[in-house]
C-alpha cells in the first residue's frame, strides 16, 4: 500500500477546473515533490491532502485513511507546515510548541521531552525563551518545522517551504527535510515551483492547468529530454527560426526571448548555427536538460509563467 495514493482527483471552483482527474502515488519513505506553476492545482491538492478542503470527486488515502471518510484519522498522520507563518509572533518559540502539542493532546513530562528533542533537533535551544516575531526568516522556518513534527507524524506536507528563504537558509532546510526521510523515515510531499528544490525531491510530479503532465524521479524526467537544449538570441527570432527551420530542417520553440533547439549533439549545431546565422545571432546557451526543460517540452512555456 502507498502513503499517498490519489486516483482522479478533480476539482472545481465554479467553472474553473483546479484538479483534473490527477492520480499518483508516494511510497512510504520517500520524498515527493509537487512542482508547477501558479494556477497549476498545487494549492488545491495541498488543502485536500490535509483535510482543509473536502474532495468534490475522486479519491485520496494517506496511510491507509480516507480524506473524505476519515479526516480525523488523516489529521493523526500529517503534520502541515503552511506557506503563511503560523506561529504565533507575541509567544516565545518554547510556548508556541507547547500550544501546539496540546492541541494534539500531548502534555507533562511526554509534551517536555518532544519539545526538548525537536528544539535540539532543529538546533533551537538558544532561542527557546526568545519571541517568535523576533527570529529570522531560517529560523522561524525550523520551528514551524518542529511544531508540525511534535505528534511523530508518519507524513509531513510542506506548502512552498523555501518561500521567502535566503539560499543558506534554504540549503539547510533541504537537509533537515532529508535527515527526517533518512533517519525517522517520514514521507515527505512537498509544493514548490522552485527548480532546485525539486531536484532533490525522490520523486516529482508535475502539474499544469490541473493535470499531471510527468511523474517520476527528477533523473528520469531530465532523459527523456533528448540530448542537449541550444537556447538562442537574436534580433528577429520569427525570422530567425523560419530561416533554422528552411536551411536546418530543425523547428526551434520560442520561449520568451529565445529560441530553443533540442538536439543530440549540441555544440555540433551551435558550430553551424554561428557559420550560418552568426551576423543574426546575439548569443547562443549550451546546457544539459533540467527540469524546466521538461517543462517547456510538455507545455511551450517557461515554468514562471502563470496557467491559463
Amino acid at each position: 500500500m502507498p502513503c499517498i495514493e490519489i486516483q482522479n482527483m478533480t476539482y472545481r471552483y465554479a467553472d474553473r477546473v483546479a484538479l483534473d482527474a490527477v492520480s499518483f502515488a508516494v511510497e512510504f519513505g520517500q520524498s515527493c515533490g509537487l512542482l508547477g506553476p501558479n494556477g497549476s492545482g498545487k494549492s488545491t491538492l495541498f488543502r485536500i491532502l490535509s483535510t482543509l478542503v473536502r474532495p468534490q470527486t475522486g479519491e485520496a488515502r494517506i496511510a491507509g485513511a480516507d480524506v473524505r471518510t476519515q479526516p480525523d484519522a488523516v489529521r493523526r498522520k500529517i503534520g502541515v507546515v503552511f506557506q503563511s507563518p503560523s506561529l504565533d509572533k507575541r509567544l516565545t518559540v518554547a510556548e508556541n510548541l507547547r500550544c501546539q502539542g496540546r492541541i494534539y493532546g500531548l502534555s507533562g513530562a511526554e509534551l517536555n521531552r518532544r519539545i526538548d528533542e525537536l528544539l535540539n533537533r532543529f538546533e533551537l535551544r538558544d532561542r527557546a525563551a526568545e519571541m517568535a516575531g523576533k527570529l529570522s526568516g531560517g529560523q522561524q522556518r525550523r520551528v514551524e518545522l518542529a511544531k508540525g513534527l511534535l505528534h511523530k507524524p508518519q507524513v509531513l506536507l510542506l506548502d512552498e517551504p523555501s518561500t521567502g528563504l535566503d539560499p543558506a537558509a534554504r540549503i539547510t532546510l533541504r537537509q533537515q527535510l532529508q535527515r527526517l526521510r533518512d533517519d525517522d523515515n517520514i514521507t515527505t510531499l512537498l509544493t514548490t515551483h522552485i527548480l532546485d528544490e525539486a531536484d532533490h525531491c525522490d520523486r516529482l510530479v508535475i502539474l499544469d492547468k490541473g493535470r499531471v503532465i510527468e511523474n517520476g524521479t527528477p533523473s528520469e524526467l531530465k532523459s527523456r529530454i533528448s540530448g542537449d537544449c541550444v537556447l538562442v538570441s537574436a534580433v528577429n527570432l520569427e525570422a530567425l527560426a523560419a530561416r533554422i527551420e528552411q536551411r536546418l530542417g530543425l523547428k526551434p520553440q520560442r520561449i520568451n526571448d529565445e529560441l530553443r533547439i533540442e538536439t543530440p549533439r549540441g555544440h555540433e549545431l551551435i558550430a553551424k548555427l554561428i557559420d550560418a546565422f552568426g551576423d543574426e545571432i546575439r548569443s547562443i546557451t549550451l546546457a544539459k536538460p533540467t527540469l524546466e526543460d521538461v517543462f517547456i517540452d510538455r507545455t511551450g512555456r517557461r515554468l514562471d509563467a502563470e496557467a491559463a
